[in-house]
């Protein structure tokens, strides 16, 4: 056999060509990916609106209302209520006003349908054992709270489940604003 037919035997045709095509995956892989494009930041504008939030007086008998500025990006009523049920979590700035919740309890999450509030009560609220009184101003304030604006009545879920009581009051009716009207 000659050299050119040795040195182009179907073996070495086949290994050369394996070989460049290993050398050019390996080039391939080797280089660095393209740097993506970053999303475009789109800035939402926050809008400043004033809600009315309850609260009771010190003595756990009467709701007291405090004004205060939310800022929000979403306009709806579910959204608005929303925000205005996390700063009833937060208590008040006013010294003469008690907060409802101890300091850092969660907020409950508020849903709407139609005219309709439901408010799904975190199972830390079960335990509060804050006696009549104090149930009933935990769900009246923020009875009045949502339906400061809008909204016909609120029902009342506990950790996202329907329950017949929080403590001693009832929660298979829903609160309206006559239920929770000052004392």
């Amino acid at each position: 056999m000659s050299l050119p037919r040795k040195l182009f035997s179907l073996f070495n045709v086949v290994s050369a060509g394996l070989l460049v095509a290993s050398a050019l995956a390996l080039q391939a892989v080797q280089r660095t990916p393209p740097t993506p494009e970053p999303p475009r930041l789109e800035l939402t504008e926050r809008k400043r609106l004033k809600v009315k939030v309850y609260f009771t007086d010190t003595q756990v008998q009467a709701l007291k209302a405090e004004t205060r500025t939310i800022q929000v990006t979403q306009t709806n009523p579910r959204a608005l209520a929303q925000a205005a049920v996390n700063i009833w979590a937060q208590g008040p700035y006013d010294k003469a006003f008690l907060a409802v919740v101890p300091k850092g309890t969660d907020a409950p999450k508020v849903y709407l349908r139609g005219q309709h509030y439901f408010v799904d009560l975190p199972g830390a609220y079960a335990a509060l054992r804050y006696g009549a009184s104090g149930e009933r101003m935990l769900l009246c304030t923020l009875t009045r709270t949502l339906l400061e604006e809008r909204g016909q009545d609120v029902t009342f879920i506990l950790n996202g489940q329907p329950a017949e009581l929080l403590g001693r009051m009832d929660l298979t009716q829903p609160y309206t604003r006559g239920d929770c009207a000052d004392q």
